[in-house]
């Protein structure tokens, strides 16, 4: 099984491939992340993120697009910025007929590091160890979109039926 990541944003938005073995093992394809510079107009940063998620999945072909769900914290327009990425990426994998899921971010960093709350450093340092990476992945948004790809992964089949 083939998951492309994703930890949506705006300004800075995550994404990573994974590759579930047959043997159990995963395996990290690909990460990065898109940066948009706020003194763009909204609908072309919407538009790289569009586009580079059509291009990772004509690229990698992944059975899933997974992403973490927003968080709704205390700044409205923060929360409207990711709701546009969430739906940039939402339309882009559909364009291609490629499903998503979704996933709380307790959720994912419940799968990946055993806690829920864990922080941005225990999330990286956990992704390197179960990826049999060299080095934490980087920024901590790529990190976070391998977490997401890793936590669907793992899930059971009834829980990635859920979550679609």
């Amino acid at each position: 099984m083939k998951v492309l990541g994703i930890d949506p944003g705006t300004a800075a938005c995550g994404w990573g491939v994974v590759q579930h073995e047959r043997d159990g093992r995963l395996r990290a394809l690909e990460h990065g992340w898109w940066r948009t510079a706020a003194s763009r107009r909204p609908e072309l940063r919407l538009r790289t993120i569009f586009d580079g998620v059509q291009e990772l999945v004509l690229r990698h072909a992944p059975e899933t697009v997974a992403l973490e769900e927003s968080f709704v914290g205390a700044d409205a327009r923060t929360a409207l910025s990711i709701g546009q990425a969430r739906g940039a990426i939402l339309v882009a994998a559909a364009s291609l007929d490629v499903g998503c899921a979704e996933y709380a971010p307790a959720t994912v960093k419940q799968a990946v590091c055993g806690y829920g709350r864990a922080d941005k450093a225990q999330v990286q340092r956990m992704v390197k160890a179960i990826l049999g990476l060299e080095e934490a992945p980087e920024p901590s948004h790529a990190a976070d979109a391998l977490a997401v790809a890793i936590c669907h992964a793992l899930a059971p089949p009834l829980l990635r039926v859920i979550s679609a």
